[in-house]
């Protein structure tokens, strides 16, 4: 009878408090599906990649990164706030997340329906210029972009990601009349500036390095306060003449809100394991990124405090959103 009750006691518990059986439980069970809200070549979709396979070799389940580009990431954020919240569908964004929603109206809260679980790297802006674009600093830019006002034009993986913060940011600052062009996604933003079709565009070092040392791109400087081991040559803005221009930005995983903590918090602690493993290390440094790891709670203050950021910069610099 004891037995009996200690049973059908057990068994409340768990129906009342799904979390403690997903706690029991060994998640994950099955494979995981990480959402990247680009095409793929961009720095999530390489970070997403690097982490995934790592994950997958731990947890002993697939993980599969799923690229759904469009309308500026909404398609990918809104996809994952309307996943079930177990565990099984992730996204891996970056700051762009909350930037988008001092720009435009979404189907969705960036805060409220995200369970923020924890940031993976950083990674500086470098302004990068096809080769043909005939200036040599960004102090030679300045004045040729005053020269030819409406004339040069920069790329952006989208409007309201942090490449097109940094363009607006440029013109506002040096008082040029850069024309922004948005792509779908860095990957093909930077086809085109390879194509000579766009002139600049402030991209995430992890994605042009190759492109850099091969001559294919001229690099002229790079957002943050010291320049980047895997580009000395490069001045930082500072030095380039710019100083307090900062834009550098943060990649992050987030899950459905209401996702159990017991989930958010093993994620969160695998993902760290992973960014400390030596040849992690290493591939995110021949790439020009850092490890940057926070906890659950750290991410979600990091994410309110830069909402609150963003928007103030974009409201005092005018900036628009194209649709």
């Amino acid at each position: 009878m004891k037995r009996t009750l200690i049973v059908v006691l057990y068994a409340l518990m768990v129906a009342v408090v799904p979390g403690l059986a997903i706690a029991q439980s060994a998640y994950p069970t099955r494979p995981v599906r990480v959402i990247v809200p680009f095409p793929p070549g961009g720095g999530n979709d390489l970070l997403a990649r690097i982490i995934g396979q790592k994950l997958g070799d731990m947890w002993g389940q697939p993980v599969v990164i799923d690229n759904k580009p469009g309308g500026n990431t909404i398609v990918g954020t809104e996809a994952l706030a309307r996943s079930a919240p177990d565990g099984y569908t992730l996204m891996l964004t970056s700051s762009s997340h909350v930037i988008i929603p001092s720009l435009l109206n979404l189907p969705f809260d960036a805060i409220k329906d995200f369970a923020p679980v924890t940031t993976v790297s950083s990674s500086e802006l470098v302004l990068v210029v096809n080769p043909q674009v005939p200036a040599k600093s960004v102090q030679e830019l300045i004045a040729l972009a005053k020269a030819k006002p409406g004339q040069l034009n920069f790329a952006s993986g989208g409007s309201g990601n942090p490449n097109h913060l940094a363009g607006e940011m440029f013109n506002s600052m040096t008082g040029t009349k850069i024309v922004h062009v948005p792509y779908k996604g860095g990957g093909p933003a930077l086809n085109d500036l390879v194509g000579g079709q766009v002139q600049m565009f402030f991209v995430a070092s992890a994605v042009v390095l190759p492109f850099i040392k091969s001559d294919r791109l001229k690099a002229l400087a790079i957002s943050g306060n010291h320049r980047l081991a895997a580009l000395p040559d490069v001045p930082t803005f500072t030095e380039a003449g710019l100083p307090n221009f900062d834009v550098g930005q943060w990649y992050a995983i987030l899950a459905p809100a209401g996702t159990p903590k017991p989930i958010i918090d093993k994620v969160a602690a695998d993902v760290t394991t992973v960014l400390a493993l030596p040849d992690v290390k290493e591939k995110l440094a021949a790439q020009g990124m850092e490890a940057f790891v926070t906890t659950p709670a750290q991410l979600g203050d990091l994410m309110s405090k830069d909402l609150a950021r963003y928007a103030k910069l974009i409201k005092s610099a005018d900036i628009k959103m194209e649709q």
